[in-house]
């Protein structure tokens, strides 16, 4: 289970270095692109899940796992509103939506939440104890 949870773990920290969100002009966006303080609790819940894993603490592991899930939905929530925001002085609201659409999530994501669900998801081994 060690193993599989430090591949969960590898996971969420190579993904937090590759494109998450694609803005037409300005190109591909990674955690640190997007907000320093977001990419910075990423990395210290990951750290914390390290230390559940290292010290054979499944529990603690898998608490950081769900908050790394929580900081994920509520980073893609944060993108999607503030495109919202950023294009609400256009005066008609098809405009509107349709500038919101040209920020694009990439597949960054699925490394992410992937990651995370196999620290949350994996089997507890005897040999590992």
């Amino acid at each position: 289970m060690k193993n599989i949870q430090l591949l969960g773990l590898l996971m969420v920290v190579v993904g937090s270095f590759l494109p998450l969100v694609h803005i037409p002009v300005i190109g591909n966006w990674n955690y640190w692109k997007l907000d320093h303080f977001l990419a910075a609790a990423c990395w210290i819940l990951s750290a914390g899940a390290l230390f559940g894993i290292v010290n054979n603490r499944t529990g603690a592991a898998r608490i950081f796992a769900v908050l790394l899930i929580l900081l994920f939905s509520f980073t893609l929530f944060a993108v999607r509103y503030q495109a919202s925001e950023y294009f609400s002085f256009m005066p008609f609201a098809s405009w509107q939506d349709k500038l919101v659409g040209i920020v694009k999530i990439k597949w960054g994501w699925i490394v992410e939440f992937s990651g995370a669900l196999i620290i949350i998801l994996a089997k507890n081994n005897k040999a590992d104890r």
